[in-house]
């Protein structure tokens, strides 16, 4: 009980304190001027970290750091889009590129796609060797 309530804190944690945190810190710390780009780059931030946390909390005890197949999740943003975790945490990348106006973090995005991909993939075997037909049916109608 005592474990589970710790792992049940600690998903909390990590959910919830990047989503409080992040636009904080980006608003506090920002310097002037705010041109376009950096606008254009804590939206993204903001917007998809609150995104982020909805299909995190939505995805609730099905999360795991490896590939499992504990229920099928197909409401909410996911029944739009399959991995949204994977989507919305390459966009905030991509908006800590245009805030901070740095190319570098940009390119990490060449390693972390091809990343997220690979897990994607891994996953996607993992729900049709659980789920099957069902699953392969949910893909029809989701996009990655």
């Amino acid at each position: 009980m005592h474990i589970a309530l710790f792992m049940d804190t600690g998903a909390a944690f990590v959910t919830y304190v990047p989503a409080v945190f992040i636009p904080i810190l980006l608003l506090t710390f920002a310097w002037s001027p705010w041109d376009r780009w950096r606008l254009i780059g804590a939206v993204l931030v903001i917007v998809f970290l609150v995104l982020l946390t909805v299909a995190r909390l939505q995805l609730g005890n099905s999360f795991s750091v490896t590939a499992q197949a504990k229920k099928l999740v197909t409401t909410g943003v996911y029944s739009r889009i399959r991995h949204p975790i994977y989507v919305f945490s390459s966009v905030i990348i991509l908006g800590f590129a245009f805030y901070f106006k740095a190319p570098l973090i940009a390119a990490i995005l060449i390693i972390i796609l091809p990343m997220q991909f690979f897990r994607a993939c891994q996953e996607e075997r993992v729900l049709i060797q659980s789920f099957g037909e069902i699953y392969l049916v949910y893909r029809k109608t989701t996009w990655f």
